[in-house]
């Protein structure tokens, strides 16, 4: 420990300073942020260079031989595997590359932990928990429901202990001015606050690494940009589909979403709802007409809802056809029989109830 340069110090200052400094920032996605996170994973990677170089921790030693003000570097490895987790990016393969990177980092963190006896009896069998299965790993059962709600609620209250611990000794640094020990028992805190951080961490890391298997290939230049003929209608006609899951190729899943245990067997997109209101955000609040008057009017007739004749316009006849002679006969047989009517049954003739 004696051979360590002074300048480690001073790069994990900078770097726990640059760290803290990103979580300032709202947007992890802007210019400066990335730049900003690089610089820091920069120099933390500096500073893991130079302990590796000078052996600051070593399998012969044990947890009491390791100075206080020196556990706080046992932390550089956690620290590289979270800020990598920040790095953004839309391509699939540098995000799967990124991710795999900070598993190595929490990987190593934990080993590191675990050569000194540093983890409780619980982090030690959930650490063998890991390594036996990193693909499937979970901080609690899958298959009880009960055991992992027992489970999580367990490592909730340890963690939120933890917390507590950690706020409190930060919250009043001149309990470390004059004692070592205290000094001490905060950066084992910190530590044991990390290890319970990292192995939610993993457990993340693995569902996201399952998502991405499952994701379809990128499609290659030719399949992206359309050829002359494509751009005349906008669509290639010999592999143009109404279907959604036909526009990505390979995009062929089929079966249930999700396993028994709740892991997500293939990729989706939740819709309906979200998509709906997506979709009326512009449109009128009033309901708009959907046919004409008169379009409403042949439909009404054509279903028998409009019954034609009387009214004033009964009354009207139409102009005899002089040149029709069929009609004008069967016209002048109507008058006739009409009036031979009018003649045999006078005006009131019917009406004999009331006559005295």
């Amino acid at each position: 420990m004696a051979n360590e340069p002074q300048s480690i110090r001073g790069l994990f200052v900078s770097a726990e300073r640059a760290r803290k400094d990103l979580s300032s920032s709202y947007d992890s996605n802007s210019p400066a942020f990335q730049e900003n996170l690089n610089t820091a994973i920069a120099t933390y990677q500096e500073c893991l260079k130079l302990a590796e170089q000078v052996s600051l921790f070593s399998p012969n030693e044990t947890l009491e031989d390791i100075s206080s003000t020196d556990l706080q570097y046992m932390t550089i490895n956690h620290h590289l595997a979270e800020l990598g987790q920040k790095i953004s990016s839309t391509d699939v393969s540098v995000r799967k590359k990124n991710i795999l990177q900070a598993r190595v980092y929490y990987e190593r963190f934990l080993k590191l932990l675990d050569s000194y006896d540093a983890l409780s009896k619980s982090d030690a069998r959930l650490f063998e928990t890991y390594t036996e299965d990193k693909e499937n790993f979970a901080t609690a059962s899958t298959r009880d429901a009960a055991a992992r709600r027992d489970a999580k609620i367990t490592r909730f209250r340890e963690e939120k202990e933890l917390k507590r611990k950690l706020e409190y000794l930060q919250q009043n640094p001149k309990l470390a001015e004059n004692d070592e020990q205290v000094v001490r028992e905060l950066h084992l805190t910190n530590l044991a606050f990390m290890v319970h951080q990292t192995f939610q961490s993993l457990e993340s890391i693995a569902q996201e690494l399952h998502i991405i298997s499952l994701a379809p290939p990128t499609p290659t230049q030719r399949q992206i940009a359309p050829g002359p003929d494509e751009r005349q209608d906008g669509r290639n006609k010999d592999t143009y589909s109404e279907r959604l899951d036909g526009q990505l190729p390979g995009l062929k899943y089929s079966g249930p979403i999700l396993s028994p245990d709740g892991k997500p067997m293939r990729p989706f997109t939740l819709l309906d709802s979200r998509q709906t209101l997506k979709k009326n955000v512009f449109r009128p609040d009033h309901s708009l007409p959907t046919m004409t008057i008169d379009e409403y009017l042949d439909e009404e007739k054509k279903r028998g809802g409009i019954i034609e004749g009387g009214g004033p316009q009964s009354e009207i006849r139409p102009e005899p056809n002089e040149d029709d002679l069929v009609a004008a006969d069967e016209e002048t047989m109507k008058q006739r029989a009409w009036d031979e009517f009018t003649e045999e049954n006078p005006k009131g003739s019917g009406n004999t109830l009331n006559r005295g």
